[in-house]
């Protein structure tokens, strides 16, 4: 199949073309840097004649609360406008598992307005909600830091390796449009504050790891289970410390 993945060149988007290609399909990445802007529209007829399924996996270079509200409606909006007209006949996203428990965060209420956008296209659709990944841990740890204390709040964390993002998105793209949504998720649940411990411990950082209740995530206070998949989620294979091992032999 022809798949078109939007944010091709990203982290995600180019485990997922690379994973693609090896499985025989023709895996396209579109991004700016490619001559294709959703939000303008730039590029998007040519990229996606012939495409039998489209992956958005692309993302606001501005998480400030209006500008990622803009960038997920016009650039979705384009997006299937110029899938309907190809006739692109399965249109697959990815968002965040727990975008539906958390609205008041802006970034959440943008990922809200693009699912709606999606489920009222006539496009047959899939949504894959994924949690945390692996390879965001240590800007989380950054953000959160204040002096010499790491401040999170002590709620379920089940992060996931980038690899395994992108072979559960791609086994989502070349199936039958879900017209739902699938959680993917780690296979190891954590404490946030114990995960983050052990983390800095294995990265030998000296930090103290704080656990606060009024601890934000990206500028909100997450609930116990605001991060993690429920039931029936797909889990992934790669646990952190081995991805941190592989990381560090550049394996």
């Amino acid at each position: 199949m022809k798949i078109v993945v939007v944010g091709g060149t990203g982290l995600i988007g180019s485990k997922l073309v690379a994973k693609l290609g090896e499985h025989g399909h023709e895996a396209v990445a579109a991004a700016p840097s490619t001559g294709v802007n959703t939000l303008t529209g730039e590029g998007l007829a040519e990229v996606l004649a012939g495409a039998q399924v489209v992956v958005d996996v692309s993302n606001s270079p501005s998480f400030e609360r209006a500008a990622v509200l803009e960038f997920f409606q016009t650039s979705t909006g384009n997006l299937l406008a110029a899938e309907a007209a190809a006739g692109v006949g399965h249109h697959v996203a990815v968002s965040v598992v727990g975008t539906e428990r958390m609205p008041e965060n802006g970034y959440f209420a943008a990922k809200i307005a693009q699912e709606a956008l999606i489920e009222k296209s006539p496009i047959p659709f899939s949504l894959v909600h994924a949690t945390q990944f692996f390879e965001f841990v240590r800007s989380i740890a950054d953000e959160a830091t204040d002096g010499d204390k790491v401040r999170i709040a002590p709620v379920l964390f089940q992060p996931m390796a980038g690899d395994d993002v992108a072979q559960a998105v791609g086994r989502v793209a070349v199936g039958s449009p879900l017209n739902g949504r699938v959680e993917v998720g780690g296979p190891e649940r954590f404490r946030m504050d114990e995960f983050f411990r052990k983390a800095l411990a294995a990265w030998g950082d000296p930090r103290e790891v704080v656990a606060d209740p009024q601890a934000r995530y990206f500028g909100s206070v997450p609930g116990e289970s605001t991060l993690v998949p429920g039931d029936g989620a797909t889990l992934g294979q790669i646990r952190y410390r081995d991805w941190l091992d592989r990381t560090a032999t550049g394996k």
